[in-house]
Protein backbone atom coordinates (compact mmCIF):
# COMPACT_ATOMS: atom_id res chain seq x y z
CA UNK A 1 0.00 0.00 0.00
CA UNK A 2 0.90 3.31 -0.31
CA UNK A 3 1.40 5.28 2.55
CA UNK A 4 2.16 9.13 2.81
CA UNK A 5 3.37 11.20 6.59
CA UNK A 6 -0.14 12.40 6.29
CA UNK A 7 -3.77 10.52 5.64
CA UNK A 8 -4.82 10.52 2.34
CA UNK A 9 -8.53 11.46 2.09
CA UNK A 10 -10.96 10.99 -1.16
CA UNK A 11 -13.59 13.78 -1.27
CA UNK A 12 -15.92 11.68 -3.45
CA UNK A 13 -18.19 9.28 -3.51
CA UNK A 14 -17.49 8.24 -7.17
CA UNK A 15 -17.29 4.58 -6.77
CA UNK A 16 -14.73 4.29 -9.56
CA UNK A 17 -12.49 6.67 -8.28
CA UNK A 18 -12.49 4.70 -5.33
CA UNK A 19 -11.34 1.68 -7.03
CA UNK A 20 -8.87 3.11 -9.50
CA UNK A 21 -7.25 4.01 -6.19
CA UNK A 22 -7.54 0.68 -4.61
CA UNK A 23 -6.13 -0.60 -7.71
CA UNK A 24 -3.08 1.39 -7.45
CA UNK A 25 -1.93 0.83 -3.72
CA UNK A 26 -2.90 3.88 -1.91
CA UNK A 27 -4.12 4.07 1.17
CA UNK A 28 -6.97 5.99 1.76
CA UNK A 29 -10.02 6.75 3.31
CA UNK A 30 -13.85 8.62 2.29
CA UNK A 31 -15.40 11.68 3.10
CA UNK A 32 -18.07 12.66 1.04
CA UNK A 33 -18.14 16.26 0.42
CA UNK A 34 -21.15 18.01 0.91
CA UNK A 35 -19.98 20.71 -1.47
CA UNK A 36 -22.77 21.39 -4.25
CA UNK A 37 -21.55 21.10 -7.89
CA UNK A 38 -21.60 23.87 -10.16
CA UNK A 39 -23.28 23.34 -13.05
CA UNK A 40 -22.03 25.51 -16.30
CA UNK A 41 -23.20 25.62 -19.87
CA UNK A 42 -19.45 26.70 -20.89
CA UNK A 43 -16.68 24.64 -20.40
CA UNK A 44 -13.41 26.92 -18.93
CA UNK A 45 -10.70 25.66 -16.65
CA UNK A 46 -11.55 27.87 -13.72
CA UNK A 47 -15.03 26.58 -13.61
CA UNK A 48 -13.92 22.94 -13.70
CA UNK A 49 -11.11 24.52 -11.02
CA UNK A 50 -13.95 25.99 -9.04
CA UNK A 51 -15.99 22.46 -8.77
CA UNK A 52 -12.55 20.38 -7.64
CA UNK A 53 -11.37 22.16 -5.13
CA UNK A 54 -14.50 23.19 -3.55
CA UNK A 55 -14.85 19.58 -3.19
CA UNK A 56 -11.48 19.28 -1.51
CA UNK A 57 -11.60 22.19 0.86
CA UNK A 58 -15.60 21.02 1.83
CA UNK A 59 -13.87 18.18 3.41
CA UNK A 60 -10.59 20.17 4.78
CA UNK A 61 -13.00 21.97 6.77
CA UNK A 62 -14.48 19.46 8.30
CA UNK A 63 -11.95 17.39 9.57
CA UNK A 64 -9.37 17.73 12.72
CA UNK A 65 -6.46 15.75 11.55
CA UNK A 66 -3.49 16.59 9.25
CA UNK A 67 -4.08 14.92 6.02
CA UNK A 68 -3.67 15.66 2.10
CA UNK A 69 -7.62 15.56 0.98
CA UNK A 70 -7.95 15.08 -2.87
CA UNK A 71 -11.11 16.23 -5.19
CA UNK A 72 -11.96 15.81 -8.43
CA UNK A 73 -14.67 16.96 -11.27
CA UNK A 74 -14.68 15.70 -14.71
CA UNK A 75 -16.43 17.25 -17.83
CA UNK A 76 -17.22 16.39 -21.15
CA UNK A 77 -16.54 18.89 -23.97
CA UNK A 78 -18.26 19.00 -27.32
CA UNK A 79 -17.41 21.67 -29.91
CA UNK A 80 -14.42 23.18 -27.39
CA UNK A 81 -16.97 24.59 -25.10
CA UNK A 82 -20.41 22.98 -25.22
CA UNK A 83 -20.73 21.19 -21.61
CA UNK A 84 -22.28 17.66 -21.45
CA UNK A 85 -23.25 16.84 -17.97
CA UNK A 86 -25.05 14.29 -15.79
CA UNK A 87 -28.67 13.38 -18.17
CA UNK A 88 -31.53 14.14 -16.19
CA UNK A 89 -33.30 11.18 -17.50
CA UNK A 90 -33.57 8.67 -20.19
CA UNK A 91 -34.44 10.67 -23.46
CA UNK A 92 -31.86 13.50 -22.36
CA UNK A 93 -29.29 10.67 -22.25
CA UNK A 94 -30.03 9.63 -25.99
CA UNK A 95 -30.21 12.91 -26.90
CA UNK A 96 -26.30 13.25 -25.16
CA UNK A 97 -25.35 10.10 -27.01
CA UNK A 98 -26.40 11.25 -30.56
CA UNK A 99 -24.84 14.51 -30.35
CA UNK A 100 -21.70 12.46 -29.70
CA UNK A 101 -21.99 9.78 -32.17
CA UNK A 102 -19.45 10.20 -35.17
CA UNK A 103 -17.95 13.27 -33.04
CA UNK A 104 -14.58 13.15 -31.32
CA UNK A 105 -15.30 15.31 -28.02
CA UNK A 106 -12.69 16.14 -25.19
CA UNK A 107 -12.80 14.60 -21.31
CA UNK A 108 -11.09 16.96 -18.73
CA UNK A 109 -10.72 15.84 -15.19
CA UNK A 110 -9.29 18.73 -12.69
CA UNK A 111 -7.48 17.36 -9.70
CA UNK A 112 -7.22 19.37 -6.61
CA UNK A 113 -5.29 18.85 -3.28
CA UNK A 114 -5.81 20.54 -0.41
CA UNK A 115 -3.96 20.01 2.97
CA UNK A 116 -6.09 20.29 5.65
CA UNK A 117 -3.83 22.07 8.17
CA UNK A 118 -2.42 24.83 6.02
CA UNK A 119 -5.22 24.53 3.34
CA UNK A 120 -2.45 24.95 0.90
CA UNK A 121 -3.97 23.84 -2.60
CA UNK A 122 -2.60 22.01 -5.85
CA UNK A 123 -4.65 21.48 -9.11
CA UNK A 124 -3.46 19.98 -12.74
CA UNK A 125 -5.64 18.95 -15.32
CA UNK A 126 -6.05 15.94 -17.43
CA UNK A 127 -7.36 16.08 -21.16
CA UNK A 128 -8.00 13.31 -23.27
CA UNK A 129 -9.88 13.41 -26.50
CA UNK A 130 -12.28 10.61 -27.66
CA UNK A 131 -13.47 8.97 -31.30
CA UNK A 132 -16.95 7.78 -31.87
CA UNK A 133 -17.89 5.78 -34.62
CA UNK A 134 -21.12 6.66 -36.30
CA UNK A 135 -24.14 5.28 -33.65
CA UNK A 136 -27.30 3.60 -34.47
CA UNK A 137 -30.40 4.59 -32.31
CA UNK A 138 -30.98 0.74 -31.34
CA UNK A 139 -27.42 0.66 -30.24
CA UNK A 140 -27.81 3.88 -27.82
CA UNK A 141 -31.12 2.65 -26.72
CA UNK A 142 -29.92 -1.10 -25.62
CA UNK A 143 -26.94 0.63 -23.92
CA UNK A 144 -29.01 2.79 -21.66
CA UNK A 145 -31.17 0.15 -21.20
CA UNK A 146 -28.53 -2.11 -20.60
CA UNK A 147 -25.97 0.15 -18.47
CA UNK A 148 -28.12 3.19 -17.18
CA UNK A 149 -25.13 5.48 -17.48
CA UNK A 150 -27.34 8.33 -15.67
CA UNK A 151 -24.89 9.32 -13.10
CA UNK A 152 -22.11 9.65 -15.77
CA UNK A 153 -21.23 12.90 -17.59
CA UNK A 154 -22.11 12.64 -21.20
CA UNK A 155 -24.26 9.35 -20.80
CA UNK A 156 -21.15 6.93 -20.94
CA UNK A 157 -18.92 5.38 -19.17
CA UNK A 158 -15.53 4.34 -21.14
CA UNK A 159 -15.64 1.34 -19.37
CA UNK A 160 -18.63 0.25 -20.47
CA UNK A 161 -16.85 -0.40 -24.23
CA UNK A 162 -12.85 -1.18 -23.97
CA UNK A 163 -10.81 -1.87 -21.47
CA UNK A 164 -7.07 0.21 -20.66
CA UNK A 165 -5.59 -2.47 -22.38
CA UNK A 166 -7.88 -2.16 -25.52
CA UNK A 167 -7.76 1.34 -25.42
CA UNK A 168 -5.11 1.52 -28.35
CA UNK A 169 -6.64 -0.49 -30.65
CA UNK A 170 -10.56 -0.69 -29.10
CA UNK A 171 -12.55 -3.40 -31.16
CA UNK A 172 -15.20 -2.82 -34.44
CA UNK A 173 -18.59 -3.20 -32.40
CA UNK A 174 -17.48 -0.62 -29.81
CA UNK A 175 -18.80 2.74 -29.62
CA UNK A 176 -15.38 4.12 -29.40
CA UNK A 177 -13.03 4.47 -32.23
CA UNK A 178 -9.96 6.07 -30.51
CA UNK A 179 -8.80 7.85 -27.76
CA UNK A 180 -5.87 10.58 -27.63
CA UNK A 181 -4.65 10.66 -23.69
CA UNK A 182 -4.93 8.92 -20.64
CA UNK A 183 -7.52 6.51 -20.32
CA UNK A 184 -8.43 6.38 -16.35
CA UNK A 185 -9.16 9.85 -17.01
CA UNK A 186 -12.34 9.52 -19.03
CA UNK A 187 -13.11 6.51 -16.32
CA UNK A 188 -12.71 9.55 -13.47
CA UNK A 189 -9.33 9.85 -12.21
CA UNK A 190 -5.23 10.28 -14.22
CA UNK A 191 -4.01 8.47 -11.62
CA UNK A 192 -0.52 9.18 -13.14
CA UNK A 193 -0.93 12.95 -13.06
CA UNK A 194 -2.35 12.70 -9.09
CA UNK A 195 1.00 10.01 -8.55
CA UNK A 196 3.16 13.21 -9.84
CA UNK A 197 0.92 15.46 -8.00
CA UNK A 198 1.45 13.89 -4.43
CA UNK A 199 5.23 13.53 -5.01
CA UNK A 200 5.38 17.89 -5.75
CA UNK A 201 2.87 18.38 -3.36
Amino acid sequence: MKDFAKRLMLASNSPRRKELLERNGYNFDVITSDYREEKFEKFSYKNIKKNSSGKALAVADVIDFPAIVIGADTMVILDSVCLLNKPQDISEAIFMLKRLSGKSHDVVTSITLVDSVSKEQLTRFSKTKVYFRELLDDEIINYINLKNPLDKAGSYGIQDFISFEQSKNPPKESFIEKIEGDYYNVVGLDVGLLAQMLKEF
